[in-house]
Formats: C-alpha cells, sequence, structure tokens
C-alpha cells in the first residue's frame, strides 16, 4: 500500500500520489497519461494533474490498482 509520508516530492497536491516505491514501470502513465508523468533524472512517476473528470478519476483508479509495487495510494488509505 502507498504511504502518504513517503510521496516522492514532484506529485501536485490533491488525491492521488505516488510514493518512492514506484519502479518507472510506465502501467501508470499509459493508463491515465493527462495526470502521470515521468521524472526523468530519478526515473519514476508522479501525479502531474489531478483528475478533473470522472473518465480521469477512472483511469487513475485503474492505474492505482494495476501498478505492480502499490505505489500510487489515493489519500483514501495509508
Amino acid at each position: 500500500m502507498a504511504d502518504r509520508e513517503d510521496k516522492v516530492p514532484e506529485n501536485i497536491d490533491g488525491k492521488f500520489y505516488v510514493d518512492t516505491q514506484c519502479i518507472d514501470c510506465d502501467l501508470c502513465r499509459e493508463t491515465a497519461p493527462e495526470n502521470f508523468k515521468r521524472e526523468e533524472d530519478e526515473g519514476y512517476s508522479y501525479v502531474y494533474k489531478q483528475p478533473d473528470n470522472q473518465e480521469e478519476e477512472d483511469q487513475c483508479r485503474e492505474a492505482m490498482e494495476g501498478c505492480p509495487v502499490e505505489a500510487i495510494g489515493d489519500g483514501e488509505g495509508g
């Protein structure tokens, strides 16, 4: 489960976030490309835009559920 206390600093404030467990697998960026970007120097993803409609919310949730290392959180857990 993602840890809110261990978020990467690039995350924009809001419900969804990525923590330091991210292994740069690209799944979230493929699933929700409007919301996740890659930090090029260190090689991990982060939330650069919180969802602003139901489709983006659903894509972020799908990315969170599919994350192989559970590095994406939604503010409702951890």
